[in-house]
């Protein structure tokens, strides 16, 4: 198997798109293999390996059928996951990753039977509780989120630790508010449960059929969308407005997906709307780190690692363009500087 050692660019090529940053490596191979400068290089899967997942193994091809594997080891932040080398090349975050470490895959189901194990009992907790919330808490249902925070810590503790910075940012309890953030990874919302805010979060219908999971959601008051369904995006921002003016706080992830490359997408603007008809506070967040530890793409798998979450000023208006422009410009510049890309 060829290797190819790859030096740490500058630290301004950290702020290039990924597509860039992957293409300079298909250049590099092209070269050190004498391909063509003209063939088109396809990269099919990455996956970590070495005792200290400090290489990364990509499967490369001048022709679809025809496979070579390269090492190329890391010595900087050069490739990331879930991006291809040219704009025709598929994107390999939803293929089979092959190679990938034994330990992160066992930390994955490590992971999980951790989290159904919880969820079980305290799903219990919670239908014991949920009359009671009704009668006397229907919009915040406080009872029911410190228990998910419960939950969330929990699950999370074991595997990873979490940095907040910005903390004091976080508007009281009382006080409703809009909050945003970039979407990473399927961790997010174990990470901002542990923030202990009941605040809502909106999460696609189907979600709520899965066992025990989605039944929590529904307890927790979790409102639900059909992405595809105008009707339904519409009823959702409407059922958005009146929880905000009762006094809950709502969770909205702007680009409306996960990251499928662990850059920052467009913002859609749903959220600022509502902000900007209820004169509520938009509070931005950022969330770096659980892209690296589950990648979107790649949920049965838990790498190792920290999670840094920064709370920041809120913002308020009437505009909900300007309020958008704002949030994502916040959040921009903190992914910008920690090196991470963005759209």
């Amino acid at each position: 198997m060829g290797s190819l050692t790859l030096l740490r660019p500058p630290q301004r090529s950290l702020l290039l798109p990924a597509s860039r940053r992957v293409s300079a490596v298909a250049a590099a191979v092209k070269t050190r293999r004498g391909i063509s400068g003209r063939s088109q290089v396809f990269f099919f899967g990455v996956s970590c390996g070495g005792p200290e997942g400090n290489a990364f193994f990509v499967r490369l091809s001048v022709d679809p059928p025809s496979w070579k594997r390269y090492q190329i080891k890391r010595r900087g932040s050069l490739v990331s996951y879930g991006t291809s080398a040219t704009a025709g090349s598929p994107d390999f975050s939803a293929l089979p990753v092959t190679g990938f470490q034994l330990s992160s895959r066992i930390r994955g189901v490590c992971f999980y039977a951790m989290t159904a194990a919880t969820a079980i009992i305290l799903f219990l907790a919670m239908m014991v509780a949920h009359p009671f919330v009704l009668l006397f808490d229907r919009y915040q249902r406080k009872a029911q989120h410190w228990i998910a925070m419960m939950w969330a810590w929990l699950t999370v503790f074991p595997f990873y630790r979490i940095e907040f910075e910005g903390l004091e940012n976080l508007p009281p309890n009382d006080v409703p508010a809009v909050y945003v953030s970039n979407h990473q990874s399927f961790l997010d919302i174990y990470t901002l449960l542990t923030l202990g805010k009941s605040f809502k979060f909106i999460s696609k219908r189907s979600v709520f059929l899965f066992p025990i999971i989605g039944w929590a959601m529904f307890l927790l008051g979790t409102i639900p969308i059909r992405r595809m369904d105008t009707k339904s995006q519409m009823d959702c921002l409407k059922r958005c407005i009146e929880l905000v003016k009762k006094g809950t706080s709502v969770y909205f992830f702007p680009e409306g997906t996960r990251s499928k490359d662990g850059i920052l997408g467009a913002f859609k603007k749903g959220a600022f709307s509502v902000a900007a008809r209820t004169g509520a506070p938009i509070v931005p967040i950022t969330l770096m780190g659980t892209g690296g530890l589950m990648p979107s793409g790649m949920e049965g798998f838990l790498n190792s690692g920290d999670v840094k979450v920064v709370i920041h000023k809120p913002v308020q208006g009437n505009n909900a363009d300007k309020l958008c422009g704002d949030a994502r410009s916040t959040i921009a510049d903190t992914l910008l500087l920690h090196g991470y890309g963005v759209h």
